[in-house]
Order: C-alpha cells, then sequence, then structure tokens
C-alpha cells in the first residue's frame, strides 16, 4: 500500500507599497521570510495609482515584476510570485516572458498569480475595456501558455494575434504554476481550466464548500 501524504507550504504577501516602503525594507521582508521558513513570497499589482487603487495601496507602489527580479538576486531559496498580476494590463507576450525570464533568474522558482482586477478608474487609465476584462484574460492566460511550451508561438484571437515570435529563454519550471485568483465562480471555471491552483481572497468554509466541487468538475 502507497500513503500520499500531503504537503502544506506557508506564504507571504510582500508589502510593495505605501510610505516607509524602500529597496532596503523589501529586501528585509524577503530575508525574513525565507529565514522564518515560509517557502514562497508573493507581490501585488497595480500599474495605474489612481484614487481608488491609493486607498487601499497607496505610493509609492514598486512593480512585481521588477521587485521579483530585484530579489531574484538577493534572496536566494525563497520562490517568487505575484499576488496577483492582472491580466489584461499587459501584453500577453510580455507577461510571459518576464515570468519566464525570472523563473529562470530564481534558483527557487516562480509563481503566475493571474485575476482580472477590480479598479475600473485603473482599466480606463490604462485604456483596456473593463467589462471585457473576463474574456482578456481567458484569452491571454491562454496565450501565454502557449508562449511557455512553443518556440516560435504563433496566436489567433480576439484581442491579440501574432506569428512566428520567438519566447526563449522557457521557463525553469514544468510547468510555471499558474494560480488563478479571485472567489468568483468565473474565477474558479478559469482555475479549473487555465491554472494549476486556485488563488481566493480570504475564503469562508461555505465559499470552499461551494467552490472546490466546482473546480474539480471543471477541470474534469
Amino acid at each position: 500500500m502507497i500513503i500520499k501524504t500531503a504537503v502544506m507550504r506557508y506564504g507571504v504577501n510582500l508589502l510593495n507599497f505605501g510610505s516607509g516602503t524602500t529597496p532596503d525594507s523589501l529586501l528585509r521582508q524577503a530575508t525574513d521570510a525565507r529565514d522564518l521558513g515560509f517557502g514562497f513570497a508573493m507581490i501585488s499589482d497595480h500599474i495605474a495609482v489612481t484614487p481608488d487603487v491609493h486607498e487601499v495601496y497607496p505610493a509609492p507602489f514598486y512593480d512585481q515584476f521588477v521587485l521579483a527580479a530585484y530579489l531574484a538576486g538577493r534572496v536566494p531559496g525563497l520562490r517568487l510570485g505575484t499576488t496577483i498580476t492582472v491580466v489584461p494590463y499587459r501584453h500577453p507576450l510580455q507577461t510571459a516572458r518576464m515570468a519566464a525570464n525570472i523563473d529562470r533568474l530564481n534558483d527557487a522558482g516562480f509563481i503566475l498569480g493571474a485575476g482580472v482586477g477590480w479598479s475600473a478608474a485603473e482599466y480606463e487609465v490604462l485604456g483596456v475595456p473593463f467589462r471585457e476584462r473576463g474574456a482578456i484574460t481567458d484569452e491571454y492566460l491562454t496565450a501565454i501558455r502557449a508562449a511557455w511550451r512553443e518556440d516560435p508561438t504563433s496566436f489567433h484571437g480576439t484581442y491579440v494575434s501574432y506569428d512566428g515570435v520567438r519566447t526563449a529563454p522557457a521557463p525553469a519550471s514544468s510547468p510555471l504554476p499558474v494560480w488563478v485568483g479571485g472567489n468568483s465562480p468565473a474565477a474558479q471555471r478559469r482555475a479549473a481550466r487555465l491554472g494549476e491552483g486556485w488563488h481566493p481572497f480570504m475564503p469562508s468554509r461555505a465559499l470552499l464548500d461551494e467552490a472546490l466541487p466546482r473546480i474539480a468538475a471543471e477541470a474534469e
């Protein structure tokens, strides 16, 4: 008889925003997380700190991919990731390349947390249609995963289209894990179809009881 046991891993969310946030404070957070035994550290995402964003995530706001690359060379042994990357904000080839590069540069690897975001004002500033964020996210995640598998890669969708684009280096992790964020049924279905994990926000027991069967059924 083979008995498999689950391994519980713990991580932290680095505070990459707000008064007093500096390169030194960010490095100290990551180093402390590793030394205390946490397995991974996740970094938040905003590009345009609009007034509604500033109320929750006040400036200064350090870019998540730039910060992850900065920490990769300074805190060996700590897996890095995003919680979450707002997928529609960037071209999928850019997101795929940045994630794959950091996964190569960081000895402990990288996790791409992926979601749709919530700030309509930030979407407007970036010129991305807020009402279409779910459809854009689904398409972009499909293109991102293809870019990690194929070199060169081609994709033809509603929002992006290209042929024969070189994507190397590929991620070192196989696969580079995608944790799909969000509590909605749409996010749960997206996690089952396009992710290695579901990344809910402060889930209740009732939400988990409802969501996990849905995710399992969608994955099947």
